[in-house]
């Protein structure tokens, strides 16, 4: 029995933190299910507006579950893990699937499927080692997917909050539109809050939302930086082709590849 309980943990060690072709793949396809699952959110609210049916909501739940077991048994470290962002996450999302077919009050749990995306972040080393043009654009890339993050989970927060209250915002392409507009201050004024809740949440949406924009053009327009500490004033942006650090004049030797096209 015991043998059996190690050589699980060593197949399921290998396949969530191995660096074999299969757990890489694997990894990709637990990606996949994940922006399958966020798909469907998006989709059924608007073919299932009043959630009759939770027959798909089981099926996901139930690979969620298994998921989270199995990683538990991966995770060197359980305690730790249990009690991690990620591991607490993953449970509310559980949860947020079967509780809707008994308690609708707990329909807002919902939201959170939308953070199963932050565990694709942990494919980011593998995309390093992958990719010469990922390492040159990661900073971009980063930003682009907080982005993505940020408008998924307010736009179905916007879409569990006032669904019920606002008889403009049916569905889920409705609450993106809000709030891509309000993202943006464009503001076109079809759809607007009515309610004290509303309202609340749209100013939290203007003053983050514009911070996370601002930050992703000045990324995408800052002149190309590579991550290397000066061992002597710690500056860890330089220049690619920088000899000397800009700081304190260090000697600088970083790694390149002979070419930056």
């Amino acid at each position: 029995m015991a043998d059996t309980k190690r050589s699980l943990q060593t197949i399921l060690r290998q396949l969530y933190f191995g660096d074999t072709v299969g757990s890489r793949a694997f990894r990709y396809a637990l990606l996949l299910f994940d922006l399958v699952t966020i798909g469907y959110f998006i989709v059924s609210s608007m073919i299932d507006k009043d959630r009759i049916h939770h027959e798909l909501d089981y099926a996901i739940a139930a690979v969620l579950a298994l998921d989270y077991v199995a990683r538990l048994i991966a995770e060197r470290r359980r305690t730790k893990y249990l009690f991690s962002f990620t591991s607490l996450a993953d449970l509310v999302v559980i949860v947020s699937l079967v509780a809707p077919a008994f308690f609708e009050n707990f329909a807002f749990l919902r939201v959170v499927r939308m953070l199963r995306l932050m565990r694709s972040y942990h494919l980011l080393k593998e995309l390093r080692q992958a990719s010469k043009w990922f390492r040159r654009n990661e900073e971009i890339f980063q930003s682009g997917i907080n982005l993505i993050v940020f408008i998924f989970v307010v736009t179905a927060l916007v879409f569990v909050v006032e669904n019920d209250r606002n008889a403009n915002i049916n569905n889920y392409l409705d609450a993106l539109y809000f709030t891509v507009t309000t993202l943006t201050t464009t503001g076109f004024g079809d759809i607007t809050m009515t309610d004290s809740v509303g309202r609340l949440m749209t100013v939290v949406i203007m003053i983050f939302g514009v911070a996370l924009f601002l930050r992703l053009v000045q990324t995408i327009f800052r002149p190309a930086k590579v991550n290397l500490s000066c061992p002597d004033c710690g500056l860890n942006r330089h220049d690619p082709d920088a000899v000397h650090c800009k700081h304190c004049g260090r000697v600088l030797n970083i790694p390149t590849e002979g070419t930056w096209d």
